[in-house]
């Protein structure tokens, strides 16, 4: 007969959500997940299968949660220039929130993995990639696919400033700066 769980499961996967988000893909051990997750390995193993199992899905809860102001300010706003900058100014909010750790999961989680886990990598890439097309289908024009990356490379230097201090404040003006860019067809 099998056991039954004795943890909240959706608790257990936030937290490992924060520890990937805290240390990245390859500097987070079991031990330290299940030690964050208040699980044992055995307990882990059981729930979620290996740790790369786990963070795959600790970045698709990512995504549902934390990350989907992006999706919502792609989406709801009437022109491409208010949605941009709209995605902008919650980039700057989002990833400077006290209540979490700093930047983008998705950005940071697998920036020094070797190549054992190459394949962490190129999945995270993909996101990244569906993220980048998605701003691209939102702006007008012939520069779209230039700007779009323009825009990428805007909110992944906003992660990596973020993990490194940079306040609410300084990255909101580090959007504003970026709307400079937007073309003059669509102000």
């Amino acid at each position: 007969m099998a056991r039954q769980r004795s943890f909240d499961r959706d608790q257990a996967l936030e937290s490992a959500v924060q520890e990937f988000w805290r240390h990245g893909y390859e500097a987070t051990s079991v031990a330290s997940l299940t030690q964050a997750m208040g699980i044992r390995p055995p307990s882990l193993y059981a729930a979620f299968g290996d740790k790369r199992a786990l963070f795959q899905e600790a970045v698709l809860r990512y995504r549902e949660t934390h990350g989907a102001f992006s999706t919502r300010a792609l989406a709801e706003e009437p022109t491409g220039r208010e949605a941009v900058r709209r995605l902008l100014m919650e980039t700057a909010a989002e990833y400077t929130d006290p209540a979490h750790p700093p930047g983008c999961l998705i950005i940071s989680a697998a920036v020094n993995c070797g190549p054992e886990s190459a394949e962490v990598e190129e999945w995270l890439r993909g996101f990244r990639e569906a993220a980048k097309a998605a701003l691209a289908a939102r702006i007008d024009g012939p520069d779209a696919p230039a700007l779009a990356t323009f825009y990428a490379s805007v909110i992944q230097g906003m992660s990596t400033q973020a993990r490194d201090g940079a306040t609410r404040e300084e990255l909101e003006r580090v959007a504003e700066l970026a709307m400079l860019a937007y073309p003059v067809s669509e102000r």
